[in-house]
């Protein structure tokens, strides 16, 4: 199968593993990027099982009512069952880097609120060490050019992304060539930098489970644990 086609079999294995948990009331979390799109697409096909969503992006949330679901704004909900969300790279311990879509403190927000964080991804994202993949890191506009100068210090190259505008109206600063073996630190020491809005890691909020498209099918894994399905 070529990438997209595992896109499409791990965002249709989310819809077929959270169907069951969706009642008349439920709001389902979801997230932005290809295979978000994939998930959104699927999950359309059963809207009158679940109430609504919210979404991680204003892309997101357009093309969520233009398959008919409704999105809530997250301040009008307080509760989501579930949120199902791509990665650019995800480890053994189901810790993540996200935000190539821009999309990484909406996302990251959401993933707090939800009840369960369901990561769908194809087998080029799995790592034993993240960091291969650029780290995004939503700044301040202001902060910029102080907060790359901190992310030096860390050992990182720090790269603005030219004409990219978060949802938030705030800039991104992609960091190459940090080898981040121990992600719970790294990502607390980027969020203290003055200026830094938050960081692509999701190391404190991991995925609580993985779909992986794989040659073989798509897997279920937990950190450390993998079956099947």
């Amino acid at each position: 199968m070529n990438q997209d086609q595992l896109k499409q079999a791990v965002a249709r294995a989310a819809v077929d593993y959270i169907k069951p948990k969706l009642e008349s009331n439920s709001i389902v979390g979801v997230g932005t990027g290809s295979t978000a799109n994939f998930f959104i697409d699927y999950l359309a096909e059963i809207k009158g099982l679940f109430d609504g969503a919210v979404a991680s992006s204003e892309a997101s949330a357009e093309r969520l009512r233009q398959k008919g679901v409704v999105v809530y704004d997250l301040n009008a909900v307080d509760h989501i069952c579930v949120y199902v969300d791509g990665a650019d790279e995800t480890n053994p311990q189901l810790h993540l880097i996200k935000g190539g879509g821009a999309a990484l403190t909406r996302e990251k927000i959401v993933a707090a609120v939800a009840d369960e964080f369901v990561c769908i991804a194809d087998g080029s994202k799995w790592v034993e060490t993240l960091g291969a993949f650029p780290l995004p890191v939503e700044v301040i506009p202001m902060s910029r050019s102080h907060v790359a100068r901190e992310l030096v210090k860390l050992g990182g190259d720090p790269v603005y992304r030219k004409g990219v505008i978060t949802d938030n109206g705030n800039e991104i600063l992609d960091v190459h060539n940090l080898h981040i073996a121990d992600a719970l630190s790294v990502e607390l020491a980027i969020n203290q930098i003055v200026g830094v809005v938050t960081n692509g890691l999701f190391a404190h909020r991991p995925a609580d489970l993985l779909l992986l498209g794989t040659e073989s099918g798509v897997k279920t894994l937990r950190a450390h644990v993998e079956s099947g399905i």
